[in-house]
């Protein structure tokens, strides 16, 4: 007979709407910067996790501002503290980038801002139960799980909620901006064309490889409903990825939501912990966590690059004339997504084969960037910040391309007799070729 839980189920739905979704006047802003730690002398040669491990006992000395971690490929993260504007997330995270470079560079490495590996097929390089219940589970759908968890990278804007009441600043406007915008922002700031050195066929092969993931926990919730009500009931309803366990294994019933979980009680009852854990386990485009975190924009070129898809973002969220334009330009979009959620819908396979190549979503960033830019000044952005993104709207938006673009040009160059490394830290028509990591063997 199962083991009734202490607490009831409306009070596990109360909880996890309180803990994810924080109303209130927007004010802080964050970042989370993904980047690949490289060999600086042969990107194309995997550092052995030996040099992982020095590399990150050498960082974890550093005083920085930002939480810093790494991925299971050895990917470097920094996670900003929440920001009382953006001109100060950008002075913390620079500092803290200005840290850690050196750092490596004494150990003879280096980052790189790609949204997937283009060198080197993925390899776990770290080790931890959360890792090891995290391949096993995406396993069992193929390999795309292990090319997410050890060869992509993203920067992850995180914004308020908004407060309660309707308007452009409100939850329910900005849960579905986050939506809507989100594939026009993966389209803009798609860089990730390549894998083992060649063309996938995709602008941004990160974003492709989510919308292969178990759509259980990767997918967007409806949003036809409610933000607490969707999130609500997508949690509840999401499979348990593992059942943590002292003396191991962590793993679960295949296919066992958390809610069946806590109804059964099987293979034990479920705590509000379990719960908490579990939310940290789903990977939609845009994940509530007291604030919003917007997952969907690959790691950028460059030592600053990072700082463009923040400003923008933040300018379309933040300032309330801005964000009205943006959610009117990108509002027609909806049609083209149709019912499925994203990142698996039209829309957004779109931004992920073509990027700003796609005249619907070029439109929409031309209108959307010109608002960002003009929204600026009003947030007080430095004038540094104001330039990188004008610098960016005039080489990339203004132009339909994205970041990729110059990689797969660079590639074109090479191969006809002489270019640059495309897979290089800067600047390149998406060519098919290499399929998508773990397509083919599904």
């Amino acid at each position: 007979m199962p083991v009734r839980p202490a607490v009831s189920e409306a009070e596990l739905e109360a909880h996890l709407s309180g803990i994810c979704f924080k109303t209130g006047p927007p004010r802080r802003t964050g970042v989370e910067i993904e980047l690949l730690v490289y060999d600086a002398r042969n990107p194309r040669c995997p550092v052995a996790p030996s040099r992982m491990h020095t590399a990150a006992d050498a960082l974890r000395a550093l005083p920085l501002h930002s939480l810093l971690t790494f991925e299971p490929g050895g990917q470097l993260e920094l996670s900003s503290l929440p920001a009382t504007s953006l001109n100060a997330c950008v002075e913390a995270v620079t500092a803290d980038l200005a840290r850690v470079r050196p750092a490596l560079r004494e150990l003879g490495l280096a980052l790189a801002g790609h949204g997937h590996n283009p060198w080197h097929p993925p390899r776990r390089v770290l080790s931890a139960p959360r890792y090891n219940a995290m391949e096993a589970y995406f396993d069992r759908r193929g390999p795309a799980g292990r090319s997410m968890m050890c060869g992509t990278a993203s920067v992850q804007v995180c914004l308020d909620a908004g407060h309660e009441e309707p308007g452009p600043l409100g939850l329910g406007r900005r849960w579905l901006l986050a939506h809507l915008l989100g594939a026009v922002l993966a389209a803009a700031f798609a860089n990730s064309p390549l894998a083992d050195g060649r063309p996938t066929g995709y602008r941004t092969t990160r974003q492709a490889i989510w919308a292969q993931l178990d759509p259980g926990r990767t997918h967007a919730p409806p949003l036809d409903d409610d933000p607490r009500t969707a999130w609500v009931r997508y949690a509840l309803d999401a499979p348990v990825m593992c059942v943590r366990r002292p003396e191991g294994p962590w793993d679960a019933p295949e296919g066992l939501t958390f809610r069946e979980w806590f109804r059964t009680g099987v293979p034990r009852p479920p705590t509000r912990e379990d719960l908490d854990y579990h939310v940290t386990t789903l990977f939609p485009p845009v994940r509530p966590r007291g604030h919003l975190e917007l997952r969907m924009i690959d790691a950028q070129p460059g030592p600053d690059g990072w700082i463009v898809p923040l400003a923008v973002t933040a300018a379309l969220f933040d300032d309330p004339e801005a964000a009205e334009f943006a959610y009117r330009t990108v509002k027609p979009l909806a049609e083209t997504a149709g019912c499925a959620p994203a990142p698996d819908n039209p829309l957004w396979q779109n931004a992920a084969r073509a990027g700003l190549a796609d005249p619907e979503l070029h439109a929409a960033a031309v209108a959307c960037f010109t608002a960002a830019q003009e929204a600026l000044p009003r947030l007080g952005a430095a004038p540094g910040i104001r330039a990188a993104v004008a610098e960016f709207v005039e080489r990339y938006v203004a132009r339909g391309r994205c970041p990729a673009d110059d990689q797969l040009d660079a590639l074109a160059a090479a191969d006809a007799g002489g270019g640059p490394d495309p897979a290089g830290d800067g600047p390149g028509t998406a060519a098919e070729g290499r399929p998508l990591p773990g397509k083919d063997s599904q």
